[in-house]
């Protein structure tokens, strides 16, 4: 298995330092605000990553954080007039609801920031003692970049003059270097206000965020992490400063690999409130969008490459998935003749072959799926010549399929909306009927808080002569009740 090291810019070969166990840190949100679409391209790549290191029978401890204490929780905690935790715990829910609505495996832990001060201050005060730390101005703690000879080796970012490290800010803040940053802040009023400063030996405080990830990885997964990930713009410089504080106070790599994931944008742009192309994963699913086509546009294209997230690639994933679907029912249901035994299970072997040699070569999924549609396609053609097909011929196909789906994490999650949405179908029509008889027995308060709660759930109603229709349509969620003109979804 190879996977392409951001730090060395090569494939490399991926050997765990202590096999079967595989140690994996990705950085996880800031929980100030609901994750986007752009966040779960990231996420869902590692949830890729996290099954295909399963499916080749490694154990995968898999450690996804949770920033709940920073400048943008501290501020919308601030803003709303509640604790840091308080305002926090939502916007955690919610990711891990979204995380279960895409599939994902379970990750290993989801550790907290806050819960994790003590090492915090323990990870400041050996960097201290180590001449990488020191007081500035401001009162505040912070790493010395000089100390460090290695930093930049990430980024290419190492310069004096690097991006964003303005002089006369560092001077303002009695930083010594401009590329300094802060590892314990000195706390303000807001911070105190909303229960998000801690004592420590510089007095009361909060951590920076590039500390965060160090001493919750090192805590969790050990100095050295096997696989390190997270979005590209993590790179510069989160990540950087991460592997100059860690390094520095244990003298170990702070992880094997480094594995980045591309930015996504919408419809060819730049994904942002202001262009009105900020989508959450429950504003797509009460759309009316499937989870399982969600998860197979942000998985479709490489990891590495840039991906353009649009509701036409939301459809063709749509039907991609009902081909998926109704190929394993027509394998499930066909009949079944002894002695009609073909080449579909040495063949199912071989592709399933090509698809793990595919996904080993740097998670490639485009290959792994040609593999996947390959399979489908010959065991149509096989299926259009013959009307029955052998037992082993069909336990093959089927049991390639499921394994391929083991990683990709598509199919099943299909099955299971489909059958929800079979569910919620007869639920819809109950309601409708319970309000058609309201409105004959001339109890309208009744009839219109039923169309209101359809209304609230997408659900817009048509009455005609023949009776009443419903019909979904996509709206923004949370928003009131359709707008006529929406454009329906069958």
């Amino acid at each position: 298995m190879k996977l392409y090291d951001s730090l060395t810019r090569q494939l490399r070969d991926f050997t765990p330092g202590n096999p079967p166990r595989v140690t994996v840190y990705g950085c996880g949100p800031t929980v100030y605000d609901l994750a986007h679409i752009g966040n779960f391209r990231t996420f869902v790549a590692y949830d890729l990553l996290h099954r295909h290191l399963r499916w080749r029978g490694f154990e995968v401890d898999f450690v996804v954080n949770l920033t709940d204490v920073d400048d943008k929780t501290i501020q919308g905690a601030a803003a709303a007039g509640l604790p840091l935790g308080e305002y926090t715990e939502p916007f955690v829910e919610a990711f891990l609801e979204d995380a279960a609505t895409l599939g994902f495996l379970p990750f290993a832990s989801h550790p907290r920031a806050t819960a994790y001060i003590p090492e915090m201050v323990r990870l400041v005060e050996g960097l201290e003692r180590g001449g990488h730390a020191y007081r500035g101005g401001d009162g505040s703690i912070y790493y010395g970049v000089a100390s460090f000879s290695g930093y930049g080796r990430l980024s290419g970012k190492g310069g004096i003059e690097s991006e964003g490290r303005s002089r006369i800010d560092a001077e303002a803040l009695g930083k010594r270097d401009p590329r300094d940053f802060a590892l314990w802040k000195l706390a303000g009023p807001d911070d105190e206000a909303v229960g998000a400063a801690w004592e420590s030996p510089w007095g009361r405080g909060r951590p920076g965020w590039h500390l965060e990830c160090s001493a919750m990885a090192r805590s969790l997964v050990g100095e050295t992490v096997d696989i390190h990930m997270g979005g590209e713009d993590l790179l510069f410089p989160h990540h950087e400063n991460e592997i100059a504080q860690s390094e520095a106070a244990t003298g170990r790599p702070l992880a094997h690999l480094w594995v980045h994931v591309r930015h996504l944008k919408v419809d060819a742009q730049k994904m942002s409130k202001s262009e009105g192309n900020f989508h959450t994963v429950r504003e797509l699913v009460e759309e009316g969008y499937d989870p399982a086509a969600i998860r197979w546009a942000l998985l479709g294209a490489h990891y590495r490459s840039e991906l353009n997230f649009t509701s036409a690639g939301l459809d063709e994933a749509t039907a991609a998935l009902q081909r998926l679907l109704d190929f394993r029912r027509r394998v499930e249901e066909l009949a079944v003749a002894e002695g009609a035994e073909g080449e579909l299970a040495d063949r199912s072997a071989e592709l399933l072959g090509d698809f793990g040699r595919a996904m080993d070569d740097d998670l490639n999924v485009p290959r792994a799926l040609a593999a996947l549609w390959a399979l489908v396609r010959e065991g149509n053609t096989r299926l259009d010549r013959e009307p029955t097909i052998g037992p082993g011929d069909r336990t093959a196909l089927l049991a390639a399929l499921a394994e391929m789906d083991g990683v990709l994490g598509v199919v099943e999650l299909a099955a299971a909306a489909r059958e929800n949405a079979g569910a919620g179908k007869g639920r819809i029509q109950r309601l409708v009927e319970e309000r058609d008889r309201a409105r004959a027995a001339r109890d309208f308060a009744l009839a219109d808080r039923i169309r209101g709660e359809l209304a609230a759930e997408g659900i817009r109603l048509d009455d005609t002569p023949s009776g009443t229709r419903w019909r979904r349509v996509r709206v923004t969620a949370g928003h009131g009740p359709p707008r006529d003109g929406s454009k329906p979804v069958e």
